[in-house]
């Protein structure tokens, strides 16, 4: 029999979660250079009335990145990049107005360049307009032979991991670029285990040269049946050869939920159901979460889709996997690149699992980061990949306009992470959780990424609302300013299409908050004007929050 996809009633009950501050709890600025003008600011290029990204099927965006790797040496030379560079492309994205944004990594003498990545501006006539780089140092190191062995790296990189039972394998030579200065070095993945019980895999740079740690960073991003938090959904499933339908959405990439039944490792028994029937909205069964983390992945795929005209994470077509029961009352959920998947524990006592849709569209937007800007997780570059999982997650819960689970400006606020009945983070007045941050200062980037995070999510609540007192869906806000301005909120729908553009378009591996101001300043006046409300919204906003 032929397979299809099929829709499937499912329902969720409320419930709730204390959770403590772990990887769903709790850098170099982008440099853009205008050829013609020197170092650009924040003034931005002239607006286009189609300036907005064009969906490509799979298929054309394949065809343009193969084009634009074909065309990488004379892009290079045309950049002025040294002979021993390298150009290879990691996505194209066209506007309707012929504006070609193509974004690169780069290699050194066949080395990867990590915080070399670079993204170029091409008019429809093939004049290059801009290049937005992760550094604007010139890529040079004196040699390419080590000082140090890759064993001593390794050692080295093993003993700066927290983590109990690590391990890491032979690290690779590169060149880390995201310093003062382009310096060989040596980066080490060690695998091991968070303090929570998070998978951890901790790249860990260390200078080829004296053997001195450089910089390490987490890879690890911490986001009809009867569902938990959401009501009676539908579900995309697929009938199964052996009788029965599996919880594999094939109208959607061909996402899959599988029962981890407490393990922390592998991928787990597919979900399979003989009547189409899943979840009764508690968590004794076990298909409860898979419902949930089911509907979080469907509705996240379509809000890309819908808003963005993106098919998927990478934009490809194809979906990522989701996985519920791991470990034992694990009080997380998260984000892996390695298995292009997202993970959820049962919470507290393995009755409160952290599936609700707020989070799922969190978890699955660490992807989309990776697959776009690839921001670093790790100081202010890791609070802006933190807030964009925040930014997108609360979105698509509006979007979903499911009475269930009405959109709010609160994240977790389903899974009661604390137990008393408060959400994880407030986007309002992100100080109100006691840990993060309402406003920029020197010192931000010093803070747990899911802290540092606050100052965007801040910035996004005052330019989709505004300032001061107001309620929506049922819940009152109260968001002040750091300077005492009254900031006028433009939309939220407007608001994450520039937070989306500056995203996919303008920001790299290493943008900070002066560079996320820079991005969405030039994303609002593509998309509406450089003397819109929105253009000055954006300023506005981010002005309120201590970002000039």
């Amino acid at each position: 029999m032929r397979q299809h996809s099929r829709a499937t009633r499912a329902t969720r009950t409320t419930r709730t979660t204390t959770l403590r501050a772990t990887a769903l709890i709790g850098s170099a600025a982008m440099v853009v250079l205008a050829l013609q003008n020197g170092p650009a600011t924040a003034a931005p290029e002239p607006a286009s009335a189609s300036a907005s990204a064009l969906p490509l099927t799979a298929s054309a965006r394949a065809a343009a990145i193969r084009a634009a790797q074909a065309d990488a040496g004379s892009t290079a030379r045309e950049l002025g990049l040294g002979a021993q560079e390298k150009l290879v492309v990691r996505d194209v994205v066209k506007d309707a107005n012929g504006t070609v944004h193509t974004r690169y990594e780069r290699t050194y003498a066949g080395l990867p360049v990590l915080g070399g990545d670079l993204v170029t501006h091409v008019t429809k006539s093939g004049t290059l307009k801009s290049v937005s780089k992760a550094t604007g140092a010139r890529i040079s190191v004196a040699a390419t032979d080590a000082a140090i062995s890759a064993a001593t790296a390794r050692k080295s990189a093993l003993a700066a991991a927290d983590s109990p039972k690590a391990t890491a394998a032979s690290p690779r030579k590169v060149v880390w670029a995201a310093g003062d200065k382009p310096v060989l070095a040596y980066e080490s993945v060690v695998k091991g285990l968070q303090h929570d019980g998070t998978p951890s895999e901790l790249h860990v740079i260390t200078d080829a040269r004296t053997g001195k740690k450089l910089y390490d960073f987490e890879a690890i991003d911490t986001g009809t049946g009867t569902s938990q938090y959401s009501g009676t959904v539908t579900l995309g499933t697929t009938p199964s050869a052996s009788g029965g339908h599996d919880l594999t959405d094939s109208g959607r990439g061909g996402h899959r939920t599988y029962d981890l039944n407490g393990a922390t490792s592998g991928t787990g028994t597919l979900f399979h159901d003989a009547d189409d029937t899943w979840g009764d909205g508690t968590p004794a069964n076990r298909q409860t979460a898979a419902v949930d983390a089911a509907y979080g992945a469907q509705v996240t795929w379509d809000f890309y889709k819908s808003e963005f005209g993106r098919n998927g994470i990478r934009n490809d077509g194809k979906a990522a996997y989701s996985r519920v029961h791991y470990g034992n009352a694990y009080v997380n959920a998260f984000w892996s690149d390695q298995c292009f998947c997202m993970t959820y524990g049962d919470g507290q006592n393995n009755l409160k699992p952290l599936t609700s849709l707020d989070v799922a569209g969190h978890e699955m937007t660490h992807g989309l980061t990776s697959a776009t800007a690839g921001l670093r997780y790790s100081r202010e570059s890791g609070g802006l990949n933190e807030a964009t999982s925040d930014i997108i997650g609360t979105s698509v819960e509006f979007f979903a306009n499911n009475s269930s689970d009405a959109g709010d400006y609160l994240i977790g606020e389903k899974i009661d992470i604390r137990g008393n009945g408060t959400p994880l983070r407030y986007m309002d007045r992100p100080s109100r959780d006691g840990n993060s941050a309402d406003y920029w200062s020197r010192s931000v980037g010093r803070l747990d990424v899911h802290y540092s995070s606050g100052v965007a999510n801040h910035f996004f609540y005052l330019l989709s609302e505004g300032s001061g007192a107001r309620t929506v869906n049922g819940v009152s806000y109260d968001s002040p300013t750091y300077d005492g301005s009254t900031v006028t909120g433009i939309g939220r729908d407007k608001a994450y299409r520039i937070w989306y553009r500056a995203l996919t378009t303008y920001m790299t591996s290493s943008t900070d908050y002066a560079g996320a101001r820079t991005t969405t300043l030039q994303a609002a006046s593509d998309l509406y004007g450089a003397n819109s409300a929105e253009y000055q919204a954006v300023a506005a906003a981010w002005k309120a929050v201590n970002v000039n």
